[in-house]
């Protein structure tokens, strides 16, 4: 279970990583993952097995990928983020084996149209997600399983469903806020408790926002 390239972690022997990988102490890299060159992973992760992580991607701290997670090229990814069993990135909007003159494979490496997504802070996709190219996922927003992810999701965001809509909010610890007929009635400045865990929020521009010293509105 050990790597002399990376000492403090926990690298399975089948996993397969590339040379120019950089891997945080204490993070764990179990059976068949397959880490392409240059990708950057911080500190005590968990990789799922057989999870494949492209060349140059960058994954933050306190991250958590489970079992078969695809993450592609031109994908960056936040602290404290958790991608179930199966959650997919795409970052190609007109995917062909093939080159435009029909003359031979197309090159998988990154040019002009590759898009970039990125991953907020403290994001949860549930298990078979799949995520469209070129898109934002919002501090401590909530993908749920089975979901097709074609637009943004803002901050603290909760999606579900092919297409994936917005159908609330929820807290930094994953309990839900508000759903999103009642938020849409709310006026702004509205207060919202989270019941789980204590955390104090305020409805603001399109979402919500933490905040500290009010009191609870929806009892």
């Amino acid at each position: 279970m050990n790597d002399s390239r990376f000492p403090g972690c926990r690298i399975h022997p089948t996993a397969l990583i590339e040379e120019g990988v950089n891997i945080g102490e204490g993070t764990s890299v179990w059976d068949s993952v397959h880490v392409r060159h240059g990708a950057n992973i911080g500190h005590h992760c968990i990789i799922g097995e057989k999870t494949y992580i492209a060349y140059n991607v960058k994954l933050g701290n306190y991250c958590k990928l489970n079992a078969n997670v695809y993450v592609c090229a031109g994908v960056s990814i936040s602290d404290y983020v958790m991608l179930a069993s199966h959650t997919v990135f795409t970052n190609d909007r007109f995917p062909r084996a093939f080159d435009r003159t029909l003359d031979g494979l197309a090159s998988s490496d990154p040019n002009e149209e590759t898009l970039e997504t990125f991953v907020g802070v403290g994001v949860t996709t549930g298990a078979n997600v799949t995520i469209g190219p070129g898109l934002r996922i919002g501090d401590f927003a909530m993908v749920g399983m089975g979901s097709v992810v074609n637009h943004n999701v803002p901050p603290h965001g909760l999606v579900v469903g092919n297409r994936a809509r917005l159908v609330g909010y929820v807290c930094a610890c994953g309990s839900v806020l508000v759903t999103l007929p009642l938020w849409e009635n709310d006026q702004a400045d509205t207060r919202y408790t989270c019941e789980r865990c204590g955390r104090v929020y305020v409805k603001s521009g399109e979402g919500v926002r933490e905040v500290s010293g009010v009191t609870r509105r929806h009892e």
